[in-house]
This record gives C-alpha cells, structure tokens and sequence, in this order.
C-alpha cells in the first residue's frame, strides 16, 4: 500500500508544522487512502493552525467548470476564509500570505502538462519566494506512472497557464518533483519542503497504488480519461468536440461534420497499440456543439502499458484534419494572437505541420526532447 505525502506529515513528518500558522492549497475532493478530506484533516489537528485555505481552477468545492473564475470567500465547512487562485489573482498576494509561517499544498496532478494544478502551485512558489515564505508540498504518485514520457518542452513564447513549466505533454513526474525542478528555475528559490510517499515506484499506475480513484476535476472522470489526456486534450484547441458536456470528455470525440464509422475505421487501420476507436454518437450539454448530434468515436483501452497518448491525440488530428479537411479549423486566438491549439501543444510549430499534413513529423521531434529532458532531471527524481 503507497502512502501519500499527506498521510506521510501525518504519521512521520509531524514537526514539520507543529506550533505553526498554515494556509492550505487543496479542495474537498483531495483525500487520503481512506477517503477522508485532507482540509478536514489538516483543520482538525490541534498541533498547528490551518488559518486560511487557498482554492485552485474548480474552487475549494471543485465543482467550477473549467475556466469559470470563482470568487474568494468563506468555507462553509470550516468557517475560514478561503482564497481563490483562480479569480482575481493566480498567485497568492502578500495579503493573503500574511500572519502564515507556511503554506502546505496538497493538489493532484493527472500526469499531463496542460492540467492547471501544477501553474497553481507554480505559482504559489513564486509567492512564497518572493515573500520568504516557507511551502510544503505533499506528494502523490503520478496516476498513469512515472516511467513513459511523451511530448515537446514548451517554447517560452507560447508560456501560459495551461503550460507555464519546462516539461513534456505526458511528464512522468509526481508534483513533489514537479515543484522542486520549477523551483531551480526562480531567480530566488522558494524555501520548499517536499513531505516524499512512502512505497511509490515509478512503473506504478493508479490502480496498483491501492490507492482509491477520487476525481480531481468536475471533467477527470476515470482513470482512461486521465491516461488519453495527453493526446485528446489538444482538440480543445480546434472545433473537433473533445467531449465536454458528455458522460466521457477526452474519450469521447467528435463533431456533426464527422461519420462514425468512418474515423473509427481510419484510426483502427493504424493499428495504434493499447487502443480501440469505437464509432459513437453524442449530444453535449454544454462547450462545442451544444444541443447538436455529434458522430465520432470512444476511444478504449485494451493495454494501458503500451498505450501512448500524445501518439494516438496527433494520429486523430491528422486522420480528422485530412479526411474532413473542408471543416477542421484551429480555434480561440487569445489578447495576444495565439491560437489555443499553440499554448496546449507549446509550441505553433505542431500546428503548422498540421496545416501542412505532415502532424506525424513532430513526434520525431518529441523523442530528442524527451531523451535530453531525461537526462536533465536525474538529479530530482525522488523515486
């Protein structure tokens, strides 16, 4: 049995708060093994004072949906005031972290790069330097394993909440790890202690951690959506519906313009490993398409070992965006010209090799970067 970061301070690492004033960054929906609140039971303890909490994307309640802001406010439960670090401000103020000796972060992350736990946290680094504050950071396995990664170091150009760290699509780190690389990158570190799991290795996946499976985000459904999130999270940035507003976001896929069986045939005739593409049909409640029938597929696994996700989003998008190239478009240019699709994939150059049929040619690229990416974070591996 693995135990988290969390459960770790409790049993072992418990001077390492004791007698002090804490802000918590976390919501209701992180627990420990046994499905108890780590608000709860961090609030109930009598040898430190959690004194404010701090809310990522979804809120301290996490049920936000995604890019909602969501107002700062009092905790219901506890009575505390609670912060939002996404609404007014992404990174705590000095306001906010004042009258704290540190502040202790419990937030999951699914494995993937564009998941925002990880910029909140980022964030949080910068505060606590910036005002020589202490953070503890409470570590978690990576759900989908920590040995396989996948992707592009993002070019700084394209930096943006949905991709503020140097690190592949599919990273195969635990956010421990994650906090200390991004806190090497800070012109003045930030005082960090990371509270390490206990009986974790690297080539273990969710379900061998016996560790319960509690979503981390209103649309984080199950463990296939977390482990095909590295590919089919780049759709939110085209007209290609990735799923939001069904029973199934980033496994199921589509549009009206799409005919079932006809993409699940195309993607099943590249015999992509650890993956099936089921035609399917679907109406979403809200996002792209609401109200509308889509056709298109659900994607299954049959073999999570050798499933590769961001192989399987780029072999889509170039089947989609060649079959139906009369329809497929990129979408959501932000203030600054950049289309969406960049900031998820890091880089425009992905997109232009789309536009030019050539998607494939990237991944080529990927493999450099990721064997010079391994050699670059030996030193901070912790497991």
């Amino acid at each position: 049995m693995v135990m988290i970061g969390a459960e770790m301070l409790l049993h072992a690492h418990r001077q390492c708060i004791t007698g002090k004033q804490l802000g918590l960054v976390s919501n209701y929906n992180v627990t420990d093994s046994a499905l108890r609140s780590i608000v709860e039971l961090l609030v109930e303890e009598r040898e430190w004072h959690v004194a404010k909490l701090f809310g990522p994307e979804h809120g301290m309640l996490n049920c936000a949906k995604e890019g909602e802001q969501v107002p700062s406010a009092h905790d219901p439960h506890t009575g505390l005031p609670t912060y939002s670090l996404y609404g007014d401000t992404l990174q705590p103020t000095p306001e906010m972290l004042s009258d704290l000796d540190a502040l202790v972060i419990d937030v999951p992350d699914i494995g993937s790069r564009y998941y925002t736990n990880m910029n909140t946290m980022a964030y949080c680094l910068q505060a606590c330097a910036q005002n020589g504050l202490e953070c503890i950071v409470l570590d978690r396995p990576n759900p989908i394993g920590g040995v396989v990664r996948e992707g592009n170091i993002p070019d700084k150009k394209f930096h943006s909440f949905v991709g503020m760290i140097d690190i592949p699509n599919r990273h195969g780190l635990t956010m421990g790890e994650i906090a200390t690389l991004y806190n090497q990158t800070l012109p003045v570190p930030a005082p960090l202690t990371v509270i390490r799991c206990e009986g974790w290795q690297r080539s273990m996946w969710q379900v061998e951690t016996g560790l319960p499976f509690v979503s981390p985000s209103p649309n984080t459904t199950n463990l296939d959506m977390v482990a095909l999130y590295p590919g089919t999270c780049l759709f939110e940035g085209t007209n290609i519906s990735e799923g939001r507003g069904t029973t199934h976001p980033f496994e199921m896929l589509g549009a009206p313009f799409i005919h079932a069986f006809e993409l699940a045939d195309a993607i099943n005739a590249k015999k992509l490993p650890g993956i099936v593409a089921r035609p399917t049909f679907f109406v979403p409640t809200y996002k792209k398409y609401p109200g509308d029938l889509c056709e298109g597929i659900q994607l299954h696994i049959t073999d999570r070992r050798a499933l590769r996700p961001l192989t399987v989003g780029l072999t889509l998008i170039d089947v989609i965006s060649k079959l139906y190239d009369q329809h497929f478009t990129f979408t959501h240019q932000d203030e600054e010209g950049r289309y969406f699709f960049d900031l998820l994939a890091g880089t425009d150059r992905l997109r232009t090799l789309v536009n030019a049929g050539k998607t494939m040619d990237f991944l080529a690229e990927c493999d450099e970067s990721v064997q010079s990416f391994n050699k670059d974070i030996a030193d901070i591996l912790l497991y």
